[in-house]
């Protein structure tokens, strides 16, 4: 079925991808058996069992950014479907195909349609496939992955798949994961080419003949937590100032206080240089400390952040789910050249009790930042989240930040409402 819709997809114009999502639309909703694995006949039994699957979602993004004549609204809706399926000898494969659409005008700039009198929303239409990967798992200890497909690293602040965005980040690479023993893991990746979440229409849509290596180890010890080291070699001549090698450890974890309280903790260091096809020279460090309390339905963090600048380069992180990071106003996707402190707190309550809106997550995040050099002050925000789950597989969100500028940026409002289906 999706093999037979991305086809259709791909003969398909911008003008027409109403039609695309269409035809996307109705071939998930009417197949019989849509997100349950197709179970094969008596004269089958010996054949590979295939799930199909889909993730639609729908976003309303407002933003106001004091700096630009215009306010965007943008209506967007993604689908992504794909089949997966079972394991043959150790060997399975996923094929995903993801149509992007706008609803209405395009009020907004999505980074490649010309309309800079309004802010950036980043999600420019697309048809296009996006994993498509074989994978071997010969016993529990070992899993090979080759092909396009989606890739996240423990907080996914180095390596990242941006979920956020209604295109997501993915990497065409081979990847092995190891378990030698228990509580221990080995990963190893090579990617030859960076799908981006600005789509195949932009310019920095994709980076091609990347030599990216990332290797990652973890140990889990009991009463500390999980400990990794990590390294990231990236070449990327589509972008050299990304380019570098970053060498770092890192440990999380908790420790219960009582019955009904916990302690969280993180912390992480890592060095960055020059790597590659960058002309620069350079040696950054990069620092997170972070602590809260879980207590009931109640989280809390406080938390320092560091990625240091020299006022010429600063340490960066192109592949990272950056979202999730410095703010949801985004206005730290590229770390200044004098570099970037964040010191935020964190609090969130989900609701447990039964009802209709048992597990209804609420969060408020404030963030203070500066630079690290000369200790500009760049400005502050707020960020709040409601998240109610509608159905087990339906999700409603709400979500604003408001960024206030002090020597950085403009002051900027964003708000969100989307509904999520994962069938």
């Amino acid at each position: 079925m999706v093999a037979g819709l991305y086809g259709i997809a791909m003969k398909k114009t911008k003008k027409n991808s109403w039609a695309a999502l269409a035809i996307a639309a109705a071939s998930c909703w009417a197949h019989p058996a849509f997100g349950q694995e197709v179970a094969p006949s008596q004269s089958q039994k010996d054949s590979l069992s295939v799930t199909p699957y889909a993730d639609i979602r729908y976003r309303l993004e407002l933003v106001d950014q004091n700096d630009l004549p215009r306010n965007a609204t943008a209506s967007i809706l993604r689908i992504r479907a794909g089949l997966k399926t079972g394991e043959w000898n150790g060997l399975s494969a996923v094929v995903e195909g993801e149509a992007v659409v706008a609803i209405g005008k395009q009020l907004y700039n999505d980074t490649i349609n010309g309309r800079t009198q309004f802010p950036v929303v980043a999600d420019p239409e697309d048809i296009l496939l996006n994993q498509a990967y074989v994978r071997w798992r010969p016993d529990s200890r070992i899993e090979a992955t080759a092909g396009r497909q989606a890739v996240n690293l423990d907080n996914q602040r180095w390596i990242g798949s941006v979920g956020w965005r209604q295109n997501d980040q993915t990497l065409d690479a081979a990847r092995i994961s190891l378990k030698p023993v228990a509580g221990a893991s080995v990963d190893y990746l090579h990617a030859w080419r960076v799908n981006r979440i600005f789509g195949s229409d932009s310019p920095q849509g994709i980076w091609r003949n990347t030599d990216i290596h990332g290797l990652r180890g973890g140990l889990k010890i009991k009463s500390l937590g999980t400990l990794s080291a990590h390294g990231y070699w990236l070449d990327i001549p589509s972008a050299p100032a990304m380019s570098s090698r970053t060498l770092g450890v890192r440990l999380s974890g908790d420790q219960p206080l009582s019955q009904n309280i916990k302690f969280l903790y993180a912390a992480e260091y890592a060095h960055q240089k020059e790597h590659g096809v960058n002309p620069l020279v350079f040696g950054l460090d990069y620092l997170l400390a972070e602590a809260g309390l879980v207590a009931g339905p109640v989280t809390a963090k406080i938390g320092f952040e560091r990625l240091e600048g020299d006022g010429k380069s600063a340490l960066q992180t192109p592949l990272a789910t950056l979202h999730a990071f410095n703010g949801w106003s985004d206005k730290f996707l590229v770390t200044p050249p004098n570099g970037l402190r964040d010191i935020y707190a964190d609090l969130g309550y989900r609701l447990s009790s039964d009802g209709p809106l048992k597990g209804t997550a609420f969060r408020l995040v404030y963030h203070d930042f500066r630079s690290t050099r000369l200790g500009i002050g760049y400005g502050s925000e707020w960020d709040a989240m409601v998240s109610v789950p509608l159905r087990k597989n339906i999700t409603l969100l709400g979500k604003i930040a408001r960024y206030d500028a002090d020597r950085f940026g403009a002051d900027t409002t964003k708000v969100w409402f989307s509904i999520e289906a994962r069938l």
